[in-house]
């Protein structure tokens, strides 16, 4: 029987917030993702990267301040960087799990630029917070250098930073060959890295690309069975936090766009993911979404949790 091809999508408590929360977390998910290898999934895996990047953008900036001769680090350095140690923390401690259960399975991570259209409205109207908190000083200093900032009251103020949506992975083939030799992929985390073509080069640019987005686009380049959605909450809700708050087990495309339509799913949370669903539903109609979470992942794998959409 042949392995059932899955983008694996893991949210911001699949990997904790801090570098110790991060060890942590990261062997609790190795077993949630095991278990998907020993139900005999063939796993490409992408990830956010929204506290890992914004603690290193905050780093690389305090230490321009400290030291003048150093050179603030680019967004989409500090992208790279966070793809860089997230994916070597998941595949060492998904390389560990699988081979305490007796699994000899190579997991390797792809340093992942996505390109984005530098005419894309989000540039226009960023809205990604990153980075510390700062003075008003320091923000006047960001607006003059051509960078946006929004005041938080009472905490100071914010750089905000575009979204674009994405347009190619550059290195799929690469992510393909290594799928379809049976390996384990950890890929486009935080969204990629956002990259600007410019005739040959790739030029980086001052945005993040978001991960549920580019995990809808690479279930669909990769024409992948199954977009499995990690997050923090078992299932998708109707009337989400309220006392009517209920289950949905299962959504078809129309379904899902008939909610989005109402006003249903936040923005953010929620209706970032029922969006890739659409997207990659939309390019392969024969796949399934199931949205579920980590510690919900066994029943959901049984069909006793989480939600699956289907075109």
């Amino acid at each position: 029987m042949s392995k059932k091809r899955a983008v694996v999508s893991l949210g911001h408590n699949a990997l904790g917030y801090t570098t110790t929360e991060q060890w942590d977390a990261v062997k609790v998910t190795a077993k949630a993702l095991a278990d998907l290898v020993e139900a005999d999934y063939q796993l490409t895996i992408t990830h956010s990267n929204g506290p890992q990047i914004s603690m290193i953008h905050k780093a690389m900036t305090e230490l321009r301040r400290l030291y003048i001769d150093y050179t603030p680090a680019p967004m989409c350095v500090c992208s790279a960087m966070s793809q860089g140690y997230v994916g070597y923390d998941i595949q060492n401690s998904l390389k560990a799990e699988l081979l305490g259960r007796g699994i000899s399975k190579t997991v390797s991570t792809i340093l992942t630029q996505v390109t984005v259209d530098p005419y894309d409205e989000a540039f226009y109207e960023p809205s990604k917070l990153i980075g510390r908190y700062m003075s008003a000083d320091d923000a006047e200093i960001e607006m003059k250098k051509g960078n946006y900032v929004k005041e938080s009251p009472g905490k100071g103020f914010r750089r905000i930073i575009a979204a674009p949506k994405p347009i190619d992975i550059v290195e799929i083939e690469a992510i393909r060959t290594l799928a379809d030799a049976g390996q384990i992929v950890i890929a486009c985390g935080g969204g990629g890295i956002p990259v600007i073509e410019q005739r040959h080069a790739l030029k980086g640019a001052s945005a993040v690309i978001e991960k549920d987005a580019i995990a809808g686009k690479l279930a669909a380049d990769l024409m992948a069975d199954q977009l499995i959605i990690f997050t923090s909450v078992p299932s998708v809700y109707r009337n989400f936090g309220k006392e009517n708050q209920e289950v949905i087990a299962s959504l078809t495309i129309a379904d899902a766009e008939k909610m989005i339509a109402d006003g249903e799913f936040e923005k953010g949370t929620m209706l970032p993911k029922i969006e890739a669903a659409i997207s990659y539903l939309s390019v392969n109609p024969k796949g399934s979404v199931l949205i579920t979470s980590l510690e919900a992942a066994a029943d959901a794998l049984k069909g006793k949790a989480g939600t699956v959409i289907t075109a």
